[in-house]
């Protein structure tokens, strides 16, 4: 006897040569967290573990084509990454909008980790009305939280900045401070904030020496799965930021550059 399918996750991200992030670290924590990856490239890229040089958009009719392709699939997840023009993002919303009901989880990837930006004030304007509506719940770090909300004029209020994005529909936001601890916390500290319209929660993480390409991927992707089994949110949230850490605490570092995730640490890991 075929053992079923695993629940499906449709990733429409960026493709990372490098494998630690993009459409192949997805894949892989889609897979560690108990799901299946179908994958829709939004976009091309040239990079190494150093920074990004090139990104080049895939053409819409493609990626809706590949979406339609995979029509028969039972889709029980979406996990949306890097969006590169305005284009792209039409098209995103035409292939999320063909899964009514279905859980939204958005990576807003504007910024490489070795500094490239990789989205504009246009283009987050139209994320912020186009596609926030249709996404339950948002993972940025604090970089991106302040570009998605360039109206809020307090630098450190995460929270109302929160409150802000959940105004155009977004369910919930998961806010990482990885990239830049808020003013006054504990530096060997990472605190990860959830809001949610009637509550707040925070986890709070050793901090990890290393640079690591991939660690938004991770979250988001792994978070989608168990959103995709069938884990509530908060559990799901806690989850996917228990996996990610021990993935970065269990790293690869390749002699320069980022370091990798290793994202298949523990087979076990979400059957315990």
């Amino acid at each position: 006897m075929r053992k079923p399918l695993p629940p499906v996750v449709l990733v429409l991200a960026g493709h990372d040569p490098t494998g630690g992030a993009g459409i192949i670290a997805d894949s892989e924590a889609i897979a560690a967290a108990g799901g299946w990856a179908v994958t829709v490239p939004t976009a091309l890229t040239v990079q190494n573990l150093h920074d990004v040089q090139r990104v080049i958009p895939t053409s819409p009719d493609s990626i809706l084509a590949m979406v339609d392709a995979l029509g028969e699939w039972p889709v029980a997840a979406i996990k949306l990454g890097l969006i590169a023009d305005e284009a792209t993002l039409f098209a995103v919303e035409k292939a999320v909008r063909r899964f009514p009901g279905v859980p939204v989880v958005a990576d807003p990837v504007i910024k490489a980790g070795g500094g490239t930006e990789l989205s504009t004030p246009a283009l987050c304007r139209a994320y912020r009305q186009r596609l926030l509506p249709l996404v339950d719940i948002l993972t940025p770090n604090r970089y991106e939280l302040t570009q998605l909300t360039p109206d809020v004029q307090k630098p450190d209020d995460d929270t109302a900045r929160a409150v802000a994005l959940m105004s155009h529909g977004c369910q919930a936001i998961l806010v990482t401070a990885t990239d830049n601890p808020r003013p006054g916390c504990d530096q060997q500290q990472i605190t990860h904030t959830l809001h949610m319209p009637d509550t707040t929660r925070q986890w709070q993480w050793p901090r990890l020496p290393e640079q690591f390409h991939g660690s938004g991927c991770t979250l988001a992707s792994s978070l989608a799965a168990r959103l995709a089994v069938g884990e509530r949110l908060l559990s799901a949230c806690e989850q996917a930021q228990h996996f990610t850490w021990e993935s970065l605490s269990h790293g690869y570092y390749q002699g320069s550059g980022q370091a990798l995730p290793h994202r298949f640490f523990d087979a076990h890991f979400f059957t315990r």
